[in-house]
């Protein structure tokens, strides 16, 4: 069995020095997609060559990351990447193993879900740019949940320190990689008694629970409710909306997440700029790569709070898949911002 899969192994790692000599500039991701593997698989190719295997509690090691210093936070969907710069300042780990969540608030703000963590590594690796170290984590199907990138203020000794404590006894374990079944949904709902939660919701955070219990798509929810709550809008719509927020000094809510992470933007945005198909925030601690060919659909939402109406911004793909949120900036207890309300409501339905 262990033959098999060093031979395996190495194909996989002979096939990518193949394609990188043809297109250097091809990302992992993009290369693992090409080669028909997942992005974990792929990583795992240079384990003994600067790709360290790593295993351990996951929520401990989070835990430890605010000893990193500053470094660079990297979330994404298949439309959306966010990169946030700074320290992971407040963590706060809730449940019990294997199903522990955590809520990371600061420069860093983050809401992690552990028991989609199957697979951890530690990267460094020799780019355009010099060596790159990195943690990098992986769900089930070998899907890219988190990356944490040193920066030059990182402390490098508290990198070296976690990489040799969490390191895994076997390195060349076979990965384990399983696709995700993706959960069963109804159409056939009591619509009235679905309307009126909505209607009579105090929590944004109660929607989840909703479509849980309703057995709903996000979607299809959206499509349900009536266009008093939900209605779709030009699936470019982000790109006026962030220019009205940097002309307004607007400051605003992105969420964007994964099975295993949810990474959120809060405050201003400043620097735009669009390149091909990607739309961009080019901040200097704050990036957003939005994909545009991803986008389908765009619709703007209206939920019930106890502080009154919250609206956002929801972009999905062709599958139906969320891309991400767009929110006015907001805490619980305060009503949403009124120049966000009157900016939503000035975009056209369609």
């Amino acid at each position: 069995m262990m033959t098999t899969i060093i031979n395996t192994v190495q194909k996989l790692k002979e096939q990518y020095k193949t394609l990188k000599e043809e297109y250097p500039k091809t990302r992992i991701r993009e290369a693992a997609k090409l080669l028909g593997v997942s992005e974990a698989e792929l990583l795992a190719t240079s384990i003994g060559e600067g790709v360290v295997r790593l295993e351990g509690n996951w929520a401990d090691f989070i835990l430890h990351c605010r000893d990193l210093g500053r470094v660079m936070a990297l979330t994404r969907t298949e439309g959306c990447v966010l990169e946030h710069k700074g320290t992971f300042q407040k963590i706060s780990i809730h449940g019990s193993a294997p199903h522990q969540v955590a809520t990371v608030i600061g420069p860093i703000e983050q809401r992690i879900f552990f028991s989609n963590w199957k697979f951890g590594f530690a990267a460094e690796i020799q780019g355009a740019r010099g060596m790159m170290k990195s943690f990098q984590f992986f769900d089930q199907a070998g899907e890219a949940i988190m990356k944490i990138y040193l920066q030059k203020e990182s402390n490098e000794d508290v990198f070296e320190q976690l990489k040799n404590e969490y390191k895994a006894i076997d390195q060349m374990a076979d990965l384990d990689i399983e696709a995700i079944q993706a959960p069963e949904y109804t159409t056939d709902i009591d619509e009235d008694s679905f309307r009126k939660e909505w209607e009579e919701m105090k929590d944004t955070h109660a929607f989840f629970g909703m479509l849980k219990r309703y057995k709903l798509h996000r979607q299809e929810a959206l499509r349900k409710i009536g266009d008093k709550w939900a209605y779709r809008v030009d699936r470019l719509v982000i790109r006026e909306v962030l220019e009205k927020a940097v002309e307004q000094e607007l400051p605003i809510m992105v969420f964007a997440g994964n099975r295993g992470n949810i990474q959120i933007h809060q405050g201003k945005v400043k620097n735009l700029r669009q390149i091909d198909n990607w739309f961009n925030v080019m901040d200097p601690d704050f990036v957003m790569h939005l994909n545009e060919n991803t986008i389908d659909q765009a619709w703007v939402v209206h939920k019930n709070t106890a502080d009154g109406v919250v609206s956002s911004i929801e972009l999905f793909d062709a599958s139906g898949e969320l891309i991400a949120q767009y929110f006015g900036l907001r805490k619980p207890g305060i009503p949403q911002n009124v120049t966000w309300k009157k900016l939503v409501d000035t975009l056209k339905r369609i």
